[in-house]
């Protein structure tokens, strides 16, 4: 009988070229399709919840496959021993043949990291720069966001049909040394995220006003935003599924 399994985990994207097999290059996609199908001797094709960009991380990641039935706690343990350190699954569990890790999700939420000093346990973790920014300034931006739906002008060009997105929340912390950026929408596009920070970036520098932040949004147009941030402050952090879909 054939069953429907999510995977749950996490991967430092350092060593790949994103979630998605691509052809000569090493994705994350391919090294649990390796693993699972070599453990449970299936062929295995895992399905993400979505795509994250080379470089990017994810702390909490899903992914589901079919297979004949599996003794769960066996192939979770032999599956982690056979992939690299760069990637863990934290556990394997029924669901629902309809239960879907892409489409099933309501919600993302990613975070982005910038030290703002040289710190060698950050390096390919979060994005040094040293200077200060007027933190202030980019929350009044974040909070803005949620009144918009058309995020055009943060989205690389791509074959999607639509460019809207439920926004819920976008705000900035301070830790310390550690400026921490933290977003949650049902969607996101594609660069969306390191686009917004880049021009958020701006706005701490105070060379773009709110006034002008907004028509920034309003011109649907990439080319009116600030810079892509680079892709290894980014995370993946949390994905949303309805109540009960992952019980």
């Amino acid at each position: 009988m054939i069953q429907r399994y999510f995977i749950q985990l996490s991967y430092d994207g350092t060593p790949f070229h994103g979630w998605q097999i691509q052809p000569n290059a090493k994705s994350i996609q391919e090294t649990l399709n390796l693993a699972l199908s070599t453990i449970t001797r299936q062929k295995i094709y895992v399905v993400g919840c979505g795509r994250t960009d080379t470089g990017v991380h994810a702390t909490k990641f899903f992914a589901h496959f079919e297979s004949e039935e599996i003794e769960i706690e066996p192939v979770c343990f032999r599956v982690n021993r056979m992939l690299p350190k760069s990637i863990a699954v934290q556990r394997i569990f029924k669901v629902a043949e309809d239960t879907h890790a892409r489409f099933s999700a309501i919600s993302r939420t990613y975070e982005y990291k910038i030290s703002r000093e040289k710190n060698p346990f950050l390096v390919e973790r979060a994005y040094e720069l040293r200077e200060d920014l007027n933190v202030d300034l980019m929350n009044e931006a974040g909070a803005m966001l949620p009144n918009f739906k058309d995020f055009s002008s943060f989205a690389k060009a791509s074959d999607t049909k639509t460019n809207l997105c439920d926004l819920f929340y976008a705000r900035w912390e301070t830790n310390g040394e550690l400026l921490r950026f933290e977003v949650k929408a049902n969607r996101f596009l594609r660069n969306m995220v390191r686009a917004m920070v880049g021009t958020f970036v701006e706005i701490g520098r105070e060379r773009i006003s709110l006034s002008q932040f907004e028509e920034i949004i309003e011109a649907k147009d990439r080319s009116s935003a600030g810079y892509s941030a680079p892709a290894h402050g980014l995370y993946l952090i949390d994905i949303g599924y309805p109540d009960g879909l992952l019980e």
